[in-house]
């Protein structure tokens, strides 16, 4: 392995960089070896001290941040971008390199006793074995590193992604000022690329693709699968948006519960058009729906409030939903009341009960590459078919 010259590559080379930390700490480990044999021969002379101190400002000082250029945004960047084998790579590495870390930073506290008393007091002691240890696992790591993740993130990275790793290890280091908030959020990026999205391989009907992209959500455990904004608007045009959980959806569209009184409630009984979204971060997708919305059957409703947990049903009877109230504890006294009152079967109160969007419009979006996504929308015909095509990004 040829080791890089003295002079370091610039943050423009970030990996360069990275690689030549690593040259840099293969020196210190040589100047950490000899120490054992030196002060067994000639005691804690001066040359010792002064190899203990550069020694322990090194691994005290520059190895943490070398540690968090990968924890932080290395194998994080990388994990974004993977795919296939190259995730299958990074899933079976990433556990040891983190194992790595933690177990160095371990017998390095060890090791930061026993060279602080040599550089500072004159202090003898310095286990050979410890220093072994650390030297070897340190030469492993870094091997590993470079022989296949560094020639992996030069292959995935683009120029931009290189830019941004450059930039955060300066800012760590207080080369660069770190960004403003606002700059930090516009610089915020993921680049998916976990599937794709063709015309041969989605369903004819969008109920179909939805239940099958709903199924494959259930099996991946996204974080509540089932949650939705809910889209309105109000008499002056004006948009609202809410999360709901859809609690059924078949071929007569997209159901949930909730008071009618509700702003949304007030809103679907003035303007029954409405807007659907399920995004689905960790598969990398969305699907937007819009359509027009119709209440449930009161059976329907009924047949729901029951299966409903019986706190859940009195809560649904105490709270005026959307209307302003003075304080909790006024909340948690409605709820009591309620409670004295019905017990253990509370019925269904008629300001409550079902929605249902019946779609006209159905997009199945899927994540890709550079901001290339694919997009493939359903409108529904006066027949009663559905079209299909594909959108822009």
């Amino acid at each position: 392995m040829n080791a890089l010259p003295d002079s370091a590559p610039g943050f423009d080379q970030p990996i360069a960089m990275l690689k030549h930390c690593h040259d840099r700490i293969r020196k210190q480990l040589a100047t950490l070896q000899q120490l054992p044999a030196h002060l067994a021969a000639h005691g804690a002379d001066e040359q010792a001290r002064q190899a203990a101190q550069a020694v322990l400002k090194y691994f005290d000082q520059a190895a943490p941040l070398h540690h968090a250029d990968e924890e932080e945004n290395l194998v994080p960047m990388l994990q974004a971008v993977a795919q296939g084998e190259d995730a299958a790579t990074l899933a079976e590495l990433v556990p040891g390199i983190l194992q790595d870390h933690d177990d160095m930073d371990a017998m390095w506290q060890d090791l930061h006793e026993q060279l602080s008393a040599i550089g500072a007091a004159g202090g003898t002691v310095l286990s050979a074995s410890t220093v072994q240890q650390f030297a070897e696992r340190y030469t492993s790591h870094m091997e590993r590193e470079e022989s296949r993740i560094a020639p992996m993130a030069k292959r995935l990275f683009d120029a931009a992604q290189m830019a941004q790793l450059g930039t955060a290890m300066q800012v760590r280091r207080g080369i660069l000022p770190a960004p403003a908030a606002g700059d930090a959020v516009a610089a915020l990026r993921k680049d998916y690329g976990q599937d794709s999205l063709n015309e041969a391989d989605v369903a004819d009907d969008p109920f179909a693709q939805f239940t099958a992209w709903f199924e494959q959500a259930l099996a991946a455990e996204v974080n509540e699968p089932n949650a939705m904004s809910v889209a309105t608007v109000d008499a002056d045009g004006r948009p609202t948006a809410r999360i709901v959980l859809v609690k059924q959806f078949d071929r007569r569209g997209f159901t949930w519960y909730t008071n009618y009184a509700s702003q949304k409630g007030r809103q679907l009984a003035a303007n029954p058009h409405a807007a659907l979204l399920f995004f689905w971060s960790e598969l990398e997708r969305q699907v937007r729906i819009e359509g027009v919305v119709e209440r449930t059957s009161a059976q329907e409703s009924d047949q729901y409030f029951h299966s409903r947990p019986l706190k859940s049903r009195l809560a649904a009877i105490a709270s005026e939903q959307s209307a302003a109230i003075a304080s909790r504890a006024a909340l948690e006294q409605c709820y009591d009341a309620v409670a004295m009152q019905y017990g253990d079967n509370p019925p269904r109160p008629e300001h409550w009960g079902g929605f249902r969007l019946v779609p006209q419009r159905i997009e199945f979006w899927q994540g890709r590459r550079s901001r290339f996504h694919d997009r493939i929308v359903y409108a529904l015909q006066p027949d009663g078919s559905w079209t299909r095509q594909r959108l822009q990004p």
